[in-house]
């Protein structure tokens, strides 16, 4: 059976691998649908994980001011190419990723990124506390490791739950974006600005706020 570039396309769309996947799978099951799914997803083609290695240098810087300037964020996000960074699909996955790093106040993308000097100080704070509650020393390397963990958690963009939807972090989100685009998509770097003290209730508020804006 001759394998159309409409088929390909069809597969394309149905199960977000590449295009030369789908004409494999196509091909490998003599043009039916259905099979052709199950052999791309038996070899994970149709994974956003499988898109994940490719490089993405194409993309978006986008800037994001809340609260009168009181907020402000500047954030690189990277695609493989020209044509995604101009979907609106691509350009909304953004959009909601500047205006979560405003409402949370992340330090790092993952904890690959963060500086081993800041990890090495907060642990020796958590270390310090550990004694001070009298906790046994044997004890108190676990239970720091365990703290940093959820530190870790806590600051990097990635691991945090999403502002508009606290049931999914944000990875799932990228994940979930890279599926439907059908391109490996790269949260590479941002800056995020906040004027004043209270910094901790500035946060929380905005929080707040994205919370009854979603909920509207």
């Amino acid at each position: 059976m001759a394998i159309t570039a409409g088929m390909v396309s069809e597969l394309r769309a149905k199960t977000n691998a590449g295009m030369m996947d789908c004409k494999k799978a196509l091909e490998a099951t003599s043009g039916d649908f259905e099979k052709a799914i199950d052999w791309l997803r038996q070899k994970g083609l149709a994974s956003a994980g499988k898109k994940a290695g490719r490089v993405a240098a194409e993309g978006m810087v986008e800037s994001y001011i809340h609260g009168e300037g009181r907020i402000g964020v500047l954030l690189e996000v990277n695609s493989e190419t020209d044509f995604v960074a101009r979907n609106e699909g691509f350009r909304t996955f953004v959009k909601d990723i500047a205006l979560h790093i405003a409402a949370t106040g992340p330090i790092a993308v993952q904890s690959e990124d963060l500086d081993q000097t800041l990890i090495n100080r907060e642990r020796e704070v958590l270390m310090a506390k550990a004694r001070e509650q009298g906790k046994k020393e044997e004890m108190i390397a676990k239970i720091v490791d365990g703290q940093i963990k959820k530190w870790m958690a806590e600051v990097c963009l990635l691991e945090q739950p999403f502002v508009k939807n606290p049931d999914i972090k944000v990875a799932d989100l990228l994940k979930e974006t890279i599926a439907k685009i059908g391109e490996n998509i790269v949260i590479r770097r941002f800056v995020r600005y906040e004027l004043g003290e209270g910094i901790e209730k500035k946060k929380d508020d905005f929080a707040a706020e994205v919370a009854a804006q979603v909920k509207g």
